[in-house]
C-alpha cells in the first residue's frame, strides 16, 4: 500500500547543526536568478557557513529538511516590535509546493509566541514576483529605501499586522 508523502516538517536549526554548508548552497541556488536583476547584488552572495552559524545563535533559522538536504530555510530576528525575516529560499526544484508559505506561517506562530504583533521584510524593487507572493500572504508596503551609494529606490519594506498586534506598533 502507498502512503502518501509525509507533510513538510519546519524545525529550527542551531548553531550546532551539521548541514551548515547545505543551507548556504541552498541560499546560493535559490537567489542565482537574481544576478544580473538587481543592483547592487544580493548580500547572499557574500555569506559564508559562519554568518549562518551565527544568525543562528542571534536569532532563528527555520528550515525544511529533505532527509538531511535543507529546501527551504528563513531567517527570523525581532526587531523592535515586528519579527524581521530575511534570506527566504525555497530549493528552485521544490519551488511550487506551497513551502515559502509554510516558512512565512511558522514565523507568524514564532511572532506570537514571542508577542511581536508585525512581521516585516525588505523585498528588492526589481523583484514583482516576490512582491506579489508577499502581498499574497497578506504583507503591505510600508516604505522604501535605497541602499548606501544609490539615488533611487532599491528595496521596499513590506510588513503585515498579525490579528492582535495593535494598530499604531
Amino acid at each position: 500500500m502507498n502512503r502518501p508523502p509525509a507533510a513538510p516538517q519546519v524545525v529550527r536549526l542551531d548553531s550546532g547543526f551539521a548541514g551548515w554548508a547545505g543551507v548556504l548552497a541552498l541560499i546560493l541556488d535559490s537567489f542565482a536568478y537574481m544576478e544580473g536583476r538587481i543592483d547592487p547584488p544580493s548580500s547572499a552572495l557574500r555569506m559564508t557557513i559562519d554568518d549562518l552559524r551565527a544568525r543562528a545563535a542571534s536569532g532563528t533559522v527555520l528550515a525544511v529538511l529533505d532527509g538531511d538536504r535543507p529546501v527551504a530555510c528563513l531567517f527570523c530576528e525581532p526587531r523592535g516590535a515586528a519579527l524581521y525575516l530575511g534570506k527566504l529560499a525555497v530549493d528552485p526544484s521544490r519551488q511550487g509546493e506551497g513551502l515559502g508559505r509554510l516558512m512565512v506561517l511558522h514565523a507568524e506562530e514564532l511572532a506570537r509566541r514571542e508577542r511581536l504583533g508585525w512581521l516585516e521584510l525588505q523585498v528588492r524593487i526589481e523583484l514583482t514576483r516576490n512582491q506579489a507572493f508577499f502581498a499574497a500572504l497578506g504583507f503591505e508596503k510600508t516604505a522604501e529605501g535605497a541602499h548606501a551609494g544609490y539615488d533611487r529606490p532599491t528595496w521596499l519594506e513590506m510588513r503585515k499586522r498579525l490579528a492582535d498586534a495593535p494598530a499604531g506598533a
